[in-house]
């Protein structure tokens, strides 16, 4: 299936060296004015070839909206259809990946499920297909802003260098105001991992953080459709994606439950009902309490090297597969907008 939501939702096309990918939003509410400035710096936040931290892929990432959408910006509640037009692929270079199974890839599960893929830059096993999440996803955040819910996400891990328990302050101090950021030196010390690793031809795994704050109390479901459940299908959608944790995740295998009890603080009223601290991260029985919102999603290396990989090819017999194609050393680090985008895409089809 190519389809994400329920009331909301979002149906993909295109492969990542076709003539465009693109997407139909359906269920998203009439009558809100879209800020375009707004929607393309969001966008841009996941575009190729900004950095030496990406792949050189040079693309626009302008979408083109077909429909659903006004002259003047209004949205219609119709079907918003857009296309994001491709235009900066070297399909060449995968000539050599037509025959052959790439280690940690899905060519061969693709040949399995399929029987036939699409090699050039991966089809849409790529993840060029994200910037179709990001543009609809760049869209919810602009609504979910109008009810008060914001949503941030960071770069926490690279490889060893790591931000740590980054929600620690979420989890003991709810109430203290929370910026979900690394400090620079931090930042600087990704950046050169990633380079240095880039040089050697090598890949390195990592992990987003994402907080979503403002949601309200009684979102999400009791059992099929618990409101982290739907966050960790759509977090473990992305390419790369290898893991999932919310609250205080793995950590509470080992912690005692006198330790991490959410104890509720007096209120005037129910509905500003407040918990001392969030352990629970904002969800209790699948359904929000109020509280924010915080997951991680930890990303694994990416699988093509720029050195000889051995392999097998379409007929299962041993070769070495070559290095070509321009790719991300570290996908987590244009992850970050495609974990905010789809998290905006779960709470906006629970609240549509």
């Amino acid at each position: 299936m190519n389809t994400f939501g329920k009331n909301l939702t979002l149906t993909t096309f295109g492969e990542s060296h076709g003539p465009a990918m693109g997407g139909i939003i359906d269920g998203f509410p009439s009558g809100y004015k879209i800020d375009f400035d707004k929607l393309l710096a969001e966008i841009a936040k996941r575009r190729p070839g900004q950095s030496a931290l990406v792949t050189a892929r040079k693309e626009t990432d302008k979408p083109e909206f077909l429909s659903g959408i006004s002259p003047d910006g209004i949205t219609l509640g119709t079907p918003i259809g857009f296309i994001v037009r491709n235009a900066d692929h070297h399909s060449s270079d995968y000539d050599e990946m037509a025959k052959a199974f790439r280690p940690n890839h899905a060519d061969y599960t693709y040949i399995q499920r399929y029987g036939i893929r699409d090699h050039r830059g991966g089809g849409r096993q790529s993840a060029r297909e994200t910037v179709n999440w990001v543009v609809a996803g760049a869209l919810a955040l602009q609504w979910l802003e109008t009810k008060g819910i914001t949503i941030e996400s960071v770069l926490s891990q690279v490889g060893p260098v790591t931000a740590g328990d980054i929600f620690d302050g979420l989890m003991t101090e709810p109430e203290k105001p929370f910026n979900l950021s690394v400090n620079p030196d931090l930042q600087l010390a990704m950046e050169e991992f990633i380079k240095e690793t880039k040089k050697k031809g090598d890949s390195v795994g990592g992990k987003v953080s994402c907080v979503i704050s403002g949601i309200p109390a009684g979102i999400g479901e009791p059992v099929a459709d618990k409101l982290h459940s739907r966050l960790a299908a759509a977090m473990m959608s992305i390419n790369a994606a290898k893991g999932f944790e919310y609250g205080i995740g793995f950590r509470g295998a080992s912690a005692m439950g006198s330790d991490t009890a959410d104890t509720f603080l007096p209120a005037s009223s129910l509905s500003e009902l407040k918990t001392a601290t969030n352990y629970s991260g904002g969800i209790q029985g699948g359904i929000s309490n109020g509280m924010p919102v915080f997951f991680s999603v930890a990303f694994k290396p990416t699988p093509t090297l720029m050195q000889p990989l051995k392999t097998v090819d379409t007929e299962g017999k041993e070769m070495v597969l070559n290095p070509a194609g321009r790719h991300d050393p570290c996908v987590a680090v244009r992850a970050v907008p495609v974990v905010k985008a789809l998290a905006a895409l779960v709470i906006a089809d629970f609240m549509v």
